[in-house]
Parts: structure tokens; sequence; C-alpha cells
């Protein structure tokens, strides 16, 4: 499986060749033996961002270069789950919602004065306010386009798993890194109906679920927002679309 490991705050998950692909910053299409989800301090202000990063791997002994994701939660709520030829890792913070309703009706984002599509999107919004990151990898070798699809279970999966347990289908910063071995079992598809997207299902509700727990649970003082509107960031996507008929 993934090897993980945590250092000066550095969580690397760890796969020798591996293929990642990532939707964090300078992301896309990586071939590198690590990816890492870095936890930034309070006030982190960075924008110089693969500087810091940089910085972030050689302070914590990590000499692998591979894509990253930045996180304002701690890392000792940072939870994994395996099944089968799939293991994930993930963080779950939810101080900055993204709220979708099916229905629209007026309801505004917690600025009124910012624009719901770019909140949290730009390389100096504020990683530290929440986000939801999520590594999942798989021991097989998956196809071209299965790569992607991992992702995008994985994406699905966390969505239903947040909606679920917090109301909010995501958060401005959310991001997801997905791999596989290219020197495993050949695997054309990874969807929901195949052992590696059934899999990948499991693995991200279970560390979601647990990352959430460790976050916010009994033990803690902290708790989840009921809206936006008593998060501490957030936004509320309330402008519609034009339908038109093919």
């Amino acid at each position: 499986m993934f090897e993980t490991e945590t250092r000066e705050a550095v969580l690397r998950v760890g796969r020798e060749g591996a293929r990642w692909l990532s939707t964090g910053w300078d992301g896309g299409e990586w071939r590198a033996d690590a990816a890492y989800n870095v936890s930034v301090p309070e006030g982190f202000d960075r924008t110089d961002l693969d500087a810091y990063l940089a910085e972030r791997r050689r302070a914590a002994g990590f000499d692998d270069p591979g894509p990253a994701l930045l996180t304002g939660v701690e890392l000792r709520h940072a939870r994994g789950a395996r099944c089968g030829p799939v293991s994930a890792v993930a963080t779950a913070g939810v101080s900055n919602p993204a709220a979708l309703p099916m229905d629209p009706g007026g309801s505004r984002t917690s600025d009124p004065d910012s624009d719901a599509t770019d909140l949290g999107s730009a390389p100096d919004s504020d990683p530290e306010i929440g986000t939801v990151n999520v590594v999942v990898g798989t021991d097989r070798a998956l196809a071209p386009g299965a790569l992607p699809n991992l992702l995008a279970v994985a994406v699905e999966t966390k969505t239903a798993t947040l909606l679920a347990e917090t109301g909010f289908p995501g958060t401005t910063s959310d991001a997801v890194i997905a791999a596989c071995d290219p020197a495993g079992e050949e695997t054309t598809f990874s969807g929901s109906a195949t052992e590696v997207g059934a899999c990948a299902r499991a693995c991200v509700r279970e560390a979601v679920r647990a990352g959430l727990e460790s976050r916010y649970g009994d033990a803690t003082d902290a708790t989840i927002p009921e809206s936006v509107a008593d998060a501490d960031y957030g936004t509320e996507t309330d402008r519609r679309a034009e339908v038109f008929e093919l």
C-alpha cells in the first residue's frame, strides 16, 4: 500500500514511481515517489507557494518532489483508511463551507461584495481557514482514463460524505490527489462498480468521516457551522445559469 509518514506538520504519502493527478496548487499530472499534505500555521500569507512547499519538505527531511496540498487543519487530525487495493488519507476542516442550494432564492455569500465563483480560487487565498484534502491511491496500474476517473470517484465520495455529515457539499478550498502504481496489475476501469472504485469510495468515506470526528467530535470544543452565515468564511452559490435546449 502507499506509505504514510508525518514530520514537522508535513504528511508524506509515498509510492515509488507512482502516477499522481492533483487538483491542488501546481496540480495536474505528476510522476513522483511521493505526494504531500502540508499543514500551514495560523496567519499564513505566503504567495510563493513553490518555494514555500520546497522549504517545508526540506525542513521535514523529505527530499522527493511531488504534488502537494495545503491545509489549516493540524495533522494530528489526519486519518487514513484501507480497503482492498486502495488506501486514502484525509484532513477535514469546514470553517469555510461552500453551500449549493438547489433552489437559490436571493441568499448571499457571507461577504456580500464577493463573487461566489471566485472565493478561495486565487493563489493568495487563505488555505488555512478550512479545506477538506484527500489523497487516494491504488496499487493497480490504471489505464489513462481510469486515473482521472478515480479522482472523480474520490471527489464524488467526499461530497456525499460531507453532505451527510455537515450539510455542505464542500468548502471553498477542497482538493484531491489520486494516484496509481504503474508497476501494478493493469486495470482498465475505476468506476464505482469496479473493485478499485468501490474500495476508493469506502476509503474516502471512512477517512473523511474519521477526520471530521477527530476535528469536531465530542472530545473537542470545535463545532461545524450550521450555515454559511454562521461560518467564519464561506460562500453560497446564489446565482442561476440560463438553461437552453440542444
